[in-house]
């Protein structure tokens, strides 16, 4: 059964035009930073895949890097927007407050947060001066999560849970994932997740490790060709 793209926190949304003189900045890079993982295959929708949903999504901070665990207030991509041709301000919410004991996300905007809003969050719970965090689909990366010593989540964990929150904070308490600003969700089928200081960071490790699984598989194959 594929359920990708399904909410399943409870979403407490307060229905609200986001302010273009506050957020029009940021969501710019957002949108900009979407488009460069569109064109590398790691955000978008297809037919074939994915039970036709959209797949993948991307956040940015806003506010003072000391607010409190799970009320560090986030920007995020709407649910199913990873296909649109084109996106705006009205695309984006902003997340409030994640609550992970009671699953459920705060938000405000005209669309509901994407499904990875808890997982977003626990990844800026995990420190301050995380400001930027992309979901991305590859199946090149996913299945050399383990040759390419990428973190990976317990494959029973699924996406968007409050398990998969508590399961990013082991693997930074238990991993290198704090170094390598990347992960592998194994119950999640081409998950990754990658994450940064600056948007560059963020997108710059995600395409680095797409280059680091060609490479592989390259070395794996004797050859590497575009279909």
């Amino acid at each position: 059964m594929i359920d990708e793209g399904a909410i399943k926190f409870s979403p407490r949304l307060v229905d609200a035009t986001l302010s273009q003189r506050s957020y029009g900045d940021l969501v710019a890079r957002l949108i900009a930073w979407r488009e460069i993982l569109a064109h590398t295959g790691l955000v978008g929708q297809e037919p074939g895949l994915y039970g036709g949903f959209g797949y993948g999504n991307v956040s940015a901070r806003v506010g003072a890097p000391a607010a409190p665990r799970r009320r560090r207030p986030f920007l995020v991509s709407g649910t199913q927007t990873s296909g649109k041709a084109c996106m705006t301000l009205h695309d984006f919410c902003l997340v409030e407050a994640c609550h992970v004991e009671r699953n459920e996300v705060q938000a405000r905007g005209r669309v509901l947060p994407s499904s990875e809003s808890l997982t977003h969050g626990a990844v800026y719970g995990l420190g301050s001066h995380i400001r930027w965090v992309f979901h991305s689909h590859s199946p090149t990366i996913w299945r050399r999560a383990r040759q390419l010593n990428i973190p990976t989540t317990r494959p029973e964990v699924a996406y968007g849970t409050p398990q998969m929150a508590r399961e990013v904070e082991r693997l930074y308490r238990e991993t290198q994932l704090a170094e390598v600003r990347i992960l592998a969700m194994a119950g999640h089928e081409d998950g990754i997740i990658t994450f940064g200081r600056t948007a560059e960071e963020a997108g710059g490790t995600a395409i680095a490790y797409l280059a680091k699984a060609y490479e592989a598989q390259c070395g794996d194959d004797g050859d590497l060709c575009r279909h």
